[in-house]
């Protein structure tokens, strides 16, 4: 910190913050900063979300803590330019989310109750589609970002299907569902129709996801570990030809395929104290 912007013993961490971002926006202030608009910072505010998230999966904590701080500048930055703007400002923001926490939850901060976790997420869906006052009924699968992963956006809208009814009983009759799309995509394919298809991979993917919610699992997650296996297992791959002096272009798919089962032992091999898992 500079010595024309001493740090205070009684201002609170937050409200320093607010402080160097006013400062930042300011005539005297930096001319990126000064520069930065909603739409240009879209892009930092969805990079810095995900390197939250990559933080947790690490265990760093000291990282987790540097990411959340990044994370809170972006909120920070965007609410100086609407304050700036005149339309609302950083206390405004968190007015907001402080009394949407209290309305959202009466079996705390009101009279009513709720047995376990899943009875709250109901109350809340319901308490967030009368909060429209006297407009119509919000659908319980309205409201999700348009720039939300669509695997996590196909396992949000079933979640919030399932939580007023609309659900499946039994994971076989989830299995059947991806039987039933497995083979309309043959028939799409067999009609040649590009459309169609398109349509059925989409119809076959939506029940995979299905399959994933019901037994307790999040699809963006399950698929992103598979991703990271198949890249660990194929950098293998590739790493065994280049120590032979070949190109990947050099082997049979059968060859290739030996080596893809040489990494797959190596890692479904049980798993030692010092990993401590076993992905296979």
């Amino acid at each position: 910190m500079s010595d024309d912007f001493p740090k205070s013993k009684t201002t609170s961490p937050l409200d320093e913050l607010l402080t160097i971002m006013t400062r930042l926006r300011g005539p005297d202030g930096c001319p990126w900063d000064r520069e930065q608009t909603l739409t240009s910072l879209k892009k930092n505010l969805v990079e810095e979300t995900y390197e939250v998230v990559d933080a947790i999966d690490s265990g760093d904590r000291a990282l987790l803590r540097e990411e959340l701080g990044d994370l809170l500048l972006q909120v920070v930055f965007q609410s100086q330019i609407t304050k700036e703007e005149g339309a609302f400002d950083f206390q405004a923001v968190a007015r907001t989310i402080a009394d949407k926490l209290i309305r959202r939850h009466p079996h705390v901060f009101g009279d009513q109750t709720a047995a376990d976790a899943e009875e709250v997420l109901r109350n809340w869906e319901a308490i967030k589609r009368t909060e429209q006052g006297g407009a119509a009924p919000r659908s319980a699968v309205a409201g999700l970002p348009r720039h939300l992963p669509a695997l996590h956006k196909a396992q949000q809208v079933q979640s919030r299907a399932a939580r007023v009814g609309f659900d499946w009983k039994e994971t076989q009759d989830v299995l059947n569902k991806i039987e039933e799309e497995l083979a309309e995509i043959k028939l799409a394919m067999a009609s040649e129709s590009a459309e169609r298809v398109r349509d059925e991979i989409g119809d076959l993917l939506f029940a995979v996801v299905n399959l994933t919610r019901f037994l307790g699992h999040e699809a963006e997650e399950v698929l992103d570990q598979t991703v990271q296996r198949f890249s660990r297992r194929f950098q293998y791959i590739e790493a065994q030809v280049h120590a032979a002096g070949r190109q990947m272009t050099d082997y049979t798919l059968d060859e290739l395929e030996a080596y893809w089962q040489q990494a797959k032992m190596a890692e479904c091999a049980p798993p030692t104290e010092a990993d401590g898992h076993d992905e296979c």
